[in-house]
């Protein structure tokens, strides 16, 4: 079940509307959250959907960010988990495997939050991700050199992107995103992983 703070309503209510429209962008995908659907299932008038969600836009994004927080972003390791002694392909595959790998299982929602992100409230789905994720990439980028660091974020960025907007034209399925983000991260850290472990040796 899914558990939303519904306002006036006790912290650990259930809200069976955003748990019906998790499950219509999970099972159907994003044109199947229509209001009259949602309000059937749920047993409820549209009023009491308006009422707690504007637009069925704010709806959708609302069903998102539940979804990331729970699987997306709740394995996030803490930053202290990432030190110097971890190379810097194995924390970051760390960190792209605990995002990505929700999604695989969950191709539709994929699609969904691309869909919502360029809708009205959308941002907030950028905004929550960029909360999860940076303390994270921080704790890694803080071991490494400031402009390797810096080129290896920029180049990383274009690769996500590149391969997200792959997908979302079903030109490659989700189960080739992490490893192509694998392959790329490797061949664009292994140089610097193996001068770092040089360094490191006994002398």
């Amino acid at each position: 079940m899914v558990t939303v703070v519904i306002e006036g309503v006790g912290e650990h209510q259930v809200d069976p509307i955003i748990e019906i429209v998790v499950d219509l962008l999970d099972t159907e995908g994003y044109e199947a959250v229509q209001l009259r659907e949602v309000a059937r299932r749920a047993r409820v008038s549209l009023a009491t959907i308006y009422k707690r969600y504007a637009t069925r836009d704010e709806l959708i994004v609302a069903a998102l960010e539940w979804w990331m927080d729970t699987n997306r972003y709740a394995g996030l390791a803490a930053p202290a988990t990432f030190t110097s002694d971890s190379s810097v392909y194995s924390n970051l595959m760390v960190l792209f495997r605990t995002i990505f790998e929700p999604w695989e299982q969950h191709p539709l929602m994929l699609r969904s939050y691309f869909r919502a992100r360029s809708s009205p409230g959308g941002k907030r789905l950028i905004q929550r991700g960029l909360d999860a994720v940076l303390p994270v990439a921080r704790a890694i980028h803080a071991q490494l050199d400031p402009e390797f660091a810096q080129d290896l974020e920029l180049i990383l960025t274009g690769v996500v992107f590149g391969f997200l907007g792959q997908f979302t034209e079903g030109e490659i399925d989700v189960t080739e995103i992490v490893p192509g983000i694998e392959r790329a991260v490797f061949r664009l850290t292994a140089a610097y992983d193996e001068n770092s472990a040089r360094q490191l040796q006994p002398r």
